[in-house]
């Protein structure tokens, strides 16, 4: 049986070592293909579209959570600047009613992600991310306003 065994090694690495081409070309085209779910689970968040309609339909709320010279150098038209590290305490005092939705949003999307869930923890329930933050409304074309 040890022949056997020694044997059915011996042919796969053969088949290894005649196939590696094709079995590189396999795993990139596998990869290729699961990218898109993968970072669709990191981005999450409303599409630039998406918060457009939340604006217009439901009266949202946009939050920039940039710092102020962030804000200063572009930002979404009628949002309110809150700065990351002040939205705690900021947050309950600027916007008021909960039940409305709420749009965080930042230069990429990292730090409305984690303002997200402040947010959440303050009550703001129909609080979301924009994905891609301003980079992500800037490659929609749709405007931004300078203070």
């Amino acid at each position: 049986m040890r022949p056997a065994l020694k044997e059915m090694d011996t042919s796969i690495m053969k088949f290894i070592v005649d196939n590696w081409m094709l079995i590189s070309v396999a795993l990139v085209s596998g990869s290729l293909l699961l990218w898109p779910a993968i970072q669709g689970a990191s981005v999450t968040g409303l599409t630039a579209t998406q918060a457009v309609q939340l604006i217009n339909r439901e009266k949202a709320v946009v939050v920039d959570v940039c710092e102020a010279e962030e804000f200063a150098a572009g930002h979404v038209v009628g949002s309110k600047n809150v700065p990351l590290n002040q939205l705690e305490d900021k947050l309950p005092g600027m916007v008021k009613n909960k039940a409305l939705p709420l749009i965080l949003v930042c230069q990429s999307g990292a730090r409305s992600g984690r303002a997200l869930a402040v947010a959440k923890k303050l009550g703001y329930e129909q609080a979301q991310s924009l994905a891609g933050g301003l980079a992500g409304w800037r490659s929609a074309n749709l405007p931004l306003e300078k203070a």
